[in-house]
C-alpha cells in the first residue's frame, strides 16, 4: 500500500513538472537583431540552403531573395545550433534552416 502511494505521488509530481522539461527556446539566448551595416559578412540563403555555419559573436547579414535581415550571434554558451526561423522576421523563411554556431574565439580558453 505504501509503495503504491509513493508511486502515485511520484507520478503526480512528474506530471506537474512536465512543462519544466518541455523544449522551449529562449530567443534571448540566441543573440539579437542587428543592422546590415554592422555585419561582418553576408550569407545568401538559396532554395538549396539547409544550414549555415557561423561563429559566436559574428554579425551576419542574411539575404533571402530581395529581402534581408541581420543577426548578431551573441549566443549563450550552451547554444551550438538553432533554427533561423526563430529569429528571422515573420514570413521571411518558409522552411527550417539550421544555424550551426561555433564558439566565440574571444572566449575560448578562458575560465
Amino acid at each position: 500500500m505504501q509503495t503504491r502511494l509513493l508511486t502515485l505521488a511520484f507520478t503526480a509530481c512528474m506530471m506537474l513538472s512536465a512543462p519544466a522539461f518541455s523544449e522551449t527556446t529562449r530567443v534571448d539566448l540566441l543573440g539579437y537583431p542587428s543592422t546590415a551595416a554592422a555585419a561582418i559578412r553576408t550569407i545568401v540563403i538559396t532554395p538549396d540552403t539547409k544550414w549555415v555555419n557561423v561563429e559566436g559573436g559574428e554579425i551576419i547579414n542574411f539575404v533571402v531573395g530581395d529581402k534581408s535581415f541581420a543577426w548578431h550571434f551573441y549566443v549563450g554558451f550552451t547554444v551550438t545550433s538553432f533554427d533561423l526561423q526563430l529569429v528571422a522576421p515573420p514570413g521571411l523563411l518558409n522552411r527550417r534552416i539550421v544555424a550551426y554556431v561555433s564558439p566565440d574565439p574571444m572566449y575560448i580558453g578562458r575560465d
